[in-house]
């Protein structure tokens, strides 16, 4: 039996670090797209852990997967072979640039190895990145996200990253000799799912080009299937020299990578990086069963459908103004006379239905992959009975 929420709240008062502002939700349970409190009421799941739980809660697969691992072997650290971690690799490499791929814990990690890798090519190099850009909380990955509000606390950051904004002409100027990548979300996900322009990525891919820097695409949120393709650079006609995973990579399990195109296979070097957990026998397991599932062509097939069914129904809400996104990566701007951290919550206590404010009048809606279409109008019902 479940504690009370009452108590759990007070264990976090008195032990827990107060870094996260939670809902007074507690969930016990999930399959697909539905969750339960401790009380056993459902709940409709439209943020799926935030573009992890892309395969949905629970799926059978992966934890089958991951359960007949963990009978066996579940750590054996990198100084050893073992198999899921390297077919894992081979998996990833094979679904994306062709190189080769570094494993890691988060998508944090991911990004510290990606800035890694470009200064390993070229030592000392700037790295440019983008206006709105969300890379991370850890050094390097936070030193590359430039928003006020995450770094002030925390300075002096990394050194050697440049701002530039989402322009065009910005972006060229900002690229020469001396630049060892640039690093961008093809869709910002934290600062509200914007979408860059296919002009400002091919400017990005000619400017390296151009200047010998390397293309680096965080596609930690917009990877994994969320967009209708495995990966979003695959609607643009842009592709990165190395791409960062993670979230929805493991069907619900810690795990991100690195993935590098045959040029920058061989970078990094034996002792330049290095993670004691990354590539575990068990969650490397369960990431391969969530990578074949996010890879089906009938799944995808689904997510450009169900997302375009989700975006119309959107955009009738009468307190919706503008609606953005790919596939299943969706959010709304609201009326300026509603709050929308609060239609949030409001969403969450009285409709049952999770989603998330981005700022104060974004919601972001990003459920499993395999929600259904019955799932997805149950949504804008509960959106539409909200102000």
């Amino acid at each position: 039996m479940a504690a009370a929420l009452s108590e759990l709240q007070e264990l976090e008062r008195r032990y827990a670090i107060a870094t996260y502002v939670r809902q007074p939700v507690q969930f016990v349970r999930g399959a697909g797209a539905r969750l339960w409190d401790e009380a056993g009421n459902e709940y409709l799941d439209f943020l799926a852990g935030i573009s992890v739980l892309n395969v949905g809660h629970c799926h059978p697969r992966v934890i089958e997967a991951l359960c007949a691992q963990a009978k066996y072997l579940t750590h054996a650290s990198n100084l050893y072979y073992t198999e899921p971690a390297l077919r894992l690799c081979a998996e990833l490499s094979e679904r994306a640039l062709g190189g080769k791929v570094f494993l890691t814990n988060s998508g944090a990690e991911a990004v510290e190895a990606a800035l890694k890798l470009a200064r390993r090519h070229r030592p000392r190099g700037k790295i440019v990145v983008l206006a709105d850009a969300f890379h991370g909380r850890t050094y390097g990955a936070l030193s590359a996200t430039p928003q006020e509000s995450k770094q002030a606390p925390f300075a002096p950051l990394v050194a050697g990253f440049e701002v530039v904004p989402k322009d065009p002409g910005r972006l060229t100027a900002a690229v020469d000799d001396e630049t060892a990548a640039v690093l961008l979300e093809p869709i910002q996900g934290e600062s509200g799912i914007k979408v860059l322009s296919d002009d400002l990525l091919r400017t990005a891919r000619d400017a390296c080009d151009a200047s010998g820097a390397v293309l680096i695409f965080d596609e930690i949120q917009s990877g994994m299937g969320r967009t209708g393709m495995l990966w979003a650079y695959e609607q643009t006609g842009v592709v990165p020299d190395a791409l960062t995973a993670a979230k929805g990579l493991g069907g619900g399990f810690p795990i991100g990578a690195l993935i590098t195109n045959p040029q920058l296979a061989d970078v990094l070097q034996p002792g330049d990086h290095g993670s004691t957990f990354a590539g575990g026998p068990a969650i490397a397991a369960a990431a391969r069963v969530a990578l074949e599932i996010c890879s089906d062509p009938q799944v995808l097939d689904r997510v450009r459908r169900l997302g375009a069914r989700l975006a119309d129904g959107l955009a009738r809400l009468p307190y919706v103004q503008t609606v953005r996104g790919r596939g299943l990566m969706l959010a709304v701007d609201v009326e300026r006379t509603l709050d929308a951290p609060e239609l949030a919550r409001r969403a969450l206590l009285e409709q049952r239905l999770v989603v998330n404010a981005t700022g104060p009048a974004t919601i972001r809606l990003e459920p499993p992959l395999i929600v259904s279409e019955e799932e997805i109008d149950d949504a804008l019902s509960r959106l539409r009975a909200l102000p």
